[in-house]
Parts: structure tokens; sequence; C-alpha cells
């Protein structure tokens, strides 16, 4: 087409040019006055073909753009007999319709696809712009919302206030957990959230997840772990008085009838008062277990204040030393930076780091060159993170899951809650306590600040 179109194109210039050159002859000449005239009229003609065939080859372009800026494929383009150029242009532009057409349907199945894979999942999916209006949510969003139509956030005032406040700002934060009560009672829901933009528009996407199930799971498995450990304390506690009770009884009567007074001698009385005391000792264990268990339960709301980490680190060095002159084992400290500051209640985050740096000193009592740090910097989130790391034997991958069950121990004088009490303290402060080992070289517990 190319070809052929440029052969019109330049064999018409080329009659142009010659009419003119014609005409120029013909005005120089007094005789051929005439001609001159007729060469004029030929050359309007000419430029008037030239024109109409040019206008012809691009109404029909223009009109296959606007065709497809309009998306409307359903293009006809007609065969020209007597146009060689023109009906060679309609069969490539029917060639390119063609090929826009398989490219829009293999589009249109994919978005299909994608929508039924979206619908089909049991993640909530939804898409709102930067108004709040609601570009796509699945169906098992708005299963989870109890909303038959969900086509702006002003629309979750009908499900829960709080939620509705919190939704728009979601996406400032990355991930939340967050609950509200739906039709069907409390539920917990994790928000993931990502910015993207479409077509100039700011869009936010987020995924829903019901975690009620995985968090009513873990919750029942530490409650079990809870009780078998406070069934086991409970036993060793009763099962040695119940047997000393009896042993007891057992010399005051006899065939189920109580023995005379004169048959009570010093060795009676002596073995009963060693058992009374055994029973008395019991007892102020198991007080002493109960008062555990209720300072582990009734830890008041902390008190935050801006505290600088590396002077917190110094002070706790400085401490170590003071307590630990003679010993051994090396403590030191080790931050990335002198400006970190954290927002918390000092002596509750003093309680934990002493209880960590205590527990790593009794882990190294058996090892030579103990080796204790303190380390300080940011996360790969930019989160504070405040570790405390030795390099004694390790915990165990098995009971890696064990160690912060309330009441678990694997020390004979230890009484299970110091860590347990540790993360409870991390989780008033919106944060947590995390622990990596590797047996034989070293432990390593964190403490994550999320602010």
């Amino acid at each position: 087409m190319s070809h052929s179109f440029l052969f019109n194109i330049i064999s018409r210039l080329i009659l142009i040019v010659a009419t003119s050159v014609g005409i120029g002859w013909a005005f120089t000449s007094e005789q051929h006055a005439f001609a001159g005239i007729g060469l004029c009229l030929l050359l309007v003609i000419l430029i008037s073909n030239l024109i109409q065939y040019q206008n012809r080859v691009n109404e029909r372009i223009s009109y296959f753009f606007e065709a497809v800026k309009n998306e409307d494929f359903s293009l006809a383009f007609p065969s020209h007999k007597n146009d060689r150029i023109i009906q060679e242009l309609n069969q490539h532009l029917a060639e390119v319709n063609e090929q826009i057409q398989r490219i829009q349907l293999t589009q249109h199945q994919q978005e299909q696809y994608f929508r039924a894979l979206i619908e089909h999942v049991g993640t909530g999916i939804l898409t709102y712009d930067d108004r709040g209006f609601v570009i796509h949510a699945n169906r098992s969003l708005k299963n989870l919302l109890g909303l038959e139509q969900f086509t702006h956030l002003q629309q979750l005032e009908k499900v829960d206030h709080q939620l509705a406040q919190l939704l728009p700002q979601i996406h400032q934060h990355g991930q939340r957990l967050v609950t509200f009560n739906g039709k069907q009672g409390k539920v917990n829901i994790s928000i993931k959230s990502s910015t993207f933009k479409n077509k100039e528009k700011n869009l936010v996407l987020l995924s829903v997840q019901d975690i009620n199930r995985e968090l009513d799971e873990k919750e029942l498995d530490s409650w079990m772990r809870l009780i078998r450990v406070l069934t086991h304390e409970i036993m060793n506690s009763i099962a040695p008085v119940t047997s000393l009770s009896e042993s007891l009884s057992s010399y005051f009567q006899k065939e189920g009838q109580p023995i005379a007074p004169e048959q009570i001698n010093e060795k009676i009385i002596g073995t009963t008062i060693r058992g009374l005391d055994i029973i008395k000792e019991q007892g102020r264990g198991l007080i002493s277990f109960v008062e555990s268990y209720r300072k582990l339960t009734r830890l008041p709301n902390p008190n935050k204040q801006p505290i600088e980490v590396d002077g917190l680190l110094q002070k706790m060095l400085l401490l170590y030393k003071a307590q630990n002159q003679d010993d051994k084992i090396h403590l030191e400290v080790n931050t990335t930076s002198n400006d970190l500051i954290i927002h918390a209640d000092e002596k509750m985050i003093n309680q934990v780091l002493l209880n960590l740096v205590k527990n790593s000193r009794e882990a190294l009592a058996e090892t030579e060159s103990g080796k204790i740090e303190m380390l300080a910097g940011r996360n790969k989130k930019g989160q504070i993170e405040i570790c405390v790391k030795d390099n004694g034997p390790g915990i165990p991958a098995e009971l890696l899951d064990e160690i912060f069950v309330p009441f678990f121990t694997t020390r004979e004088n230890g009484n299970g809650i110091g860590l347990s009490l540790s993360r409870q303290i991390l989780r008033l402060h919106g944060g947590s306590l995390n622990v990596r080992s590797v047996p034989n070289k070293e432990t390593v517990f964190c403490l994550l600040f999320n602010d």
C-alpha cells in the first residue's frame, strides 16, 4: 500500500509541477496565452484531485482512530474496485481492527478471570479512591461486613462507627489488627493495605481477613498449656499434703476410731510436728504460687515517657557491674545510634531487661568466656529493638514456644513467671518480646517497640 500510495502522490505532484512550468512558459509568450489559461484550469483540477485523494485516505484513517478511541470495533471497510490504494488501505485497517479486537477479547477474558478469582477467595478485597468511593469489593468482604451493597466508605457507619473512622486511615499504617462489632458479634480482622495509581486516580487496596478462628485456636492452645502448668504445680503442692495428712491421721486412729490419749507417745508427737511443718511449707509455697499468678494478671498500665535508649542501657551496665563485681561474665552495650528514643515506662522496661540479663547470667554459669551483649538499633521496618544476647548453651527448639507460658520453667529454683511477665509488659507498651536461639552458640531476646 505504501508504494502505490507514494507512486500516486508523486505522479500527481509531477503533473502539478509540469503544468506549473507550462503555465509559466505560456504566459511568457503572447502567442500561447490561451494555452496558459487552459493550463491554469488543469492545474486547479490537479490540485483539487490531489486534495480529494489525500482527504479520502485521511478520512478513513481518522474514522478508524476515532472508533478505536470510542472502543467501537464493529467497523466495516468495504472494498473499492476503482481505487486500489483505498482498497489496500481498507484491507490493512481491517486487519489492525481484528488484531485490536483479539487483544481486547483476551484482556476482557483475563479481567473476567481475575474478577472471578477475587470473588472466590476467602480474603476480603476492597479498592477505593481518595474520595472514599468503592471501586471494587468482593463477596467475602461484603459477607464479613454484613453489607449487600458497598459503594462508599460512609456505609461502614451502619456496621461500626469506630471501623468507619479507622478504615480510611489504614493506608497510612500498612497493616493493622482491628476489632469491630458485627451482626454476629465481635469480629477480629487483619488488614493489609497498599496504594497505587490508576488513570490519574490514587487508589487504596485493602485485604481484610477474619482472624477470629485463628485467635480462638491460639487462645485455646495458650489456655491448655497454662492449665497443664497450673495443674502440674498445684498437684506437686497438694499431693504431698494429702499423702502426709493421711499418714498423720493414721497415727491417731485405729480401725476408724480415735486412739486413747495414753497411746500417744513422744515419737508420734515428733512425727506429727514434722509433718505439720511440711504441710505449712507446702501451703506457703502454694500461697506464693497464687501470689505470682496475681502479680502476672494485675500489671498496672505503663506510665509512658520519652526514654533515651543509650542512657537506659548504660544505667543497666553500671547496675550490673555494681552487683557483680567479681563476676567473670562480661557484659557490654552496643547501640547503632545515640538518638534512639522510646516512649515507655522506664521502671517496667528496667524490670524486663534485668530479668533477661539475669536469665543470661544463669545460663552462662557453666560456660567459659561467658559474654552478654545489650544491643539497640532499628530493624528493617525502622522499629526500635533492644536485644539481650548471650553465648550460652541456648534453648532447644521444642521449648521456644513453651518458655513464655506462665509458670513454665526448666530451673529448679525458677518460678516460671519472669518471661511471661516480661512479654506482658511489652504487650502493654504495644510492642512484643521475641526470642531466637542457636544451641551451643547464642540466644537473643529482643524487645520490639512499634512507636
